[in-house]
């Protein structure tokens, strides 16, 4: 049977289509999801386009195990039983003061990044228990052991994110099953070219290794992950953000 891959938030421009894209130049067929349908298809068209792999996209953006389903339902219905999931897709949970936020606000960040992921997990280790095995990679962040301000929702779904990927490690394994997480730290996302929310001056920057990563540094860590060169890697982190997290503090050049 062919070999396929969802990856959610894969909108062109994004970790997510760049992940999309190195599995497909691997000889993956490709599906994606997006918030929006139009952006979703038109990621699938250009990863058909530059690989020649099929490609298709969805719209995932409610809260839904039901749109889930349905999208699960639609992969089979096109002949497929998936190999690897990559969750990507996450509410970034910005500038939420912890005294102030709405409980709702707090809780979609939650929903999205722990409790959507579940769902997502759920459906996919469904096909992989019936086609004998698999992967699910978790795109998480090192702020899952790193608090950064006015962001404990994100900080704490990170977290969250982690213990459930060791938990379906541990659940899924028998069904040659692997669970693993993906902790970036700064990329170099639109958000960080237009340096939204002040980011490129956010110490996070300065790393050991004097940059930060691109969308193909994080597309490279999930494929080794996503894919049978980990065949024996379950439960595990790989952290990919410059040697950030070894330090007790960045070291911030004097202007």
């Amino acid at each position: 049977m062919k070999k396929s891959v969802l990856v959610t938030g894969a909108r062109e421009n994004t970790t997510g289509f760049a992940i999309a894209k190195r599995f497909a130049e691997e000889g993956y067929d490709v599906f994606i999801t997006s918030r929006h349908a139009e952006s979703a298809q038109a990621a699938a068209e250009k990863i058909t386009a530059i690989t020649g792999r099929f490609a298709k996209g969805y719209a995932l953006s409610a809260f839904d195990e039901g749109d889930v389903k349905t999208v699960f339902e639609d992969i089979r219905a096109n002949g497929y039983l998936l190999d690897t999931l990559v969750c990507n897709a996450a509410n970034l949970g910005i500038r939420q003061d912890t005294l102030t936020v709405d409980i709702k606000d707090f809780m979609d960040v939650i929903n999205t990044n722990v409790g959507w992921n579940f769902m997502l997990a759920r459906a996919a280790a469904l096909q992989m228990k019936e086609k004998g095995g698999g992967a699910v990679v978790f795109i998480n962040s090192n702020t899952a052991y790193r608090a950064i301000p006015s962001r404990c929702a994100y900080s704490a779904s990170k977290g969250g994110m982690l213990a459930m990927s060791r938990a379906l490690a541990l659940d899924l394994g028998k069904y040659n099953i692997r669970s693993n997480c993906v902790l970036p730290g700064m990329i170099k996302t639109e958000r960080w070219e237009n340096n939204y929310n002040d980011c490129r001056n956010a110490p996070s920057n300065f790393t050991p290794l004097g940059d930060i990563a691109s969308f193909e540094d994080i597309a490279n860590a999930a494929w080794y992950l996503g894919s049978d060169q980990s065949r024996n890697t379950t439960g595990a982190e790989l952290v990919v953000d410059g040697g950030n997290m070894i330090q007790l503090y960045p070291i911030i050049p004097e202007k």
